[in-house]
């Protein structure tokens, strides 16, 4: 596990995109594996302002995120399609068909986690997976409890992630209580990880992550098992290393 201390966010960002452009360079059909929140706009944006230097070239790329509220359309503002949307996928020349959200409107969401999970499959799996983290410890929607689910399944928010979510919806009553994710399966199948950290209020759990032990009622803990896993924190998140 490589851990990288930046100076700040923006150094953070930074970071991150140069090495989710390497990946592009070596591979221009990777597929990368995508996350929401808050933490990973200054690298979208950066990514943005390196295609349209034309440094890197999504056009054969393809994306598969982490997850998606269950009972919230596409086109709402809060919806995670919404955000890849605003923040990436309409600023780069890739073929939006690569696109790939899980879709928390689908009929049968059964039918719809299980296709999510072939989509990937059919692809090769995920070169690069790109995390947050909670402030308890989930990755994607993969919340603590005594066991985990291995593949895209259906996840019951814990009150702690329906708060820290709330700051995005005009009343806590709005947050969806469900949600389509990954499993952690399928973060640990990704030929490499990143996980992203910023910000005080991450600084205690990045400390637990990398003590020396899984355990999974902090799920991150898990990726202590992968082969090729980098995190990078700003010095707030990265205080107590």
């Amino acid at each position: 596990m490589n851990i990288i201390v930046t100076e700040n966010y923006e150094t953070l960002s930074e970071e991150a995109a140069k090495r989710i452009a390497e990946v592009i360079k070596n591979k221009p059909n990777a597929v990368l594996g995508l996350a929401t929140g808050s933490t990973p706009v200054g690298m979208y944006k950066k990514l943005v302002e390196y295609n349209r230097e034309n440094q890197i070239d999504f056009s054969q790329v393809t994306t598969f995120n982490l997850d998606e509220y269950i009972g919230i359309p596409s086109e709402h503002s809060q919806s995670y399609r919404y955000f890849m949307d605003h923040h990436l996928f309409n600023h780069i020349n890739i073929d939006y068909k690569r696109t790939h959200v899980p879709n928390g409107m689908a009929k049968d969401i059964k039918v719809e986690c299980e296709a999510y999970d072939e989509r990937i499959r059919s692809h090769g799996g995920i070169d690069i997976q790109v995390l947050g983290i909670g402030n308890n410890g989930h990755i994607g929607f993969n919340e603590p409890d005594s066991s985990l689910i291995v593949g895209t399944h259906v996840t019951e928010l814990t009150e702690d992630t329906i708060q820290a979510n709330s700051r995005f919806f005009n009343t806590i009553s709005e947050v969806p209580t469900k949600a389509i994710t990954m499993g952690i399966g399928d973060i640990m199948k990704a030929k490499e990880v990143i996980l992203l950290a910023s910000g005080n209020s991450k600084a205690d759990i990045i400390s637990k992550l990398l003590e020396d032990k899984i355990d999974t009622h902090i799920p991150a803990s898990l990726l202590q098992a992968h082969p090729n896993v980098t995190i990078i924190v700003d010095q707030q998140a990265g205080k107590h290393l």
